[in-house]
């Protein structure tokens, strides 16, 4: 699956914004066919970080919300800060 086919866009919110200050977290939407491996894969490729864990959850409305925790050397605050949703 192609990177940009998995990850649709970043999500911020209140919640989204601590979960990057405190806990390195990065909130994306993505495919619904996207495998945890397929996300962790995607955001490496994109966005050159290396990526500890992925979680999962698929929202009411039908999406899936994959929050992203990068490896201690890298920081969420600066890719988000790139991607410019802080």
């Amino acid at each position: 699956m192609d990177p940009h086919e998995v990850i649709l866009y970043p999500l911020i919110t209140e919640v989204t914004s601590r979960m990057i200050e405190r806990e390195n977290k990065i909130t994306f939407i993505v495919n619904l066919k996207a495998t945890k491996n397929d996300i962790k894969r995607a955001v490496e490729e994109l966005y050159q970080v290396k990526v500890e864990n992925v979680n999962v959850l698929i929202t009411r409305e039908g999406t899936k919300k994959a929050f992203v925790k990068l490896a201690p050397e890298y920081s969420a605050t600066d890719l988000a800060v790139k991607l410019g949703i802080l």
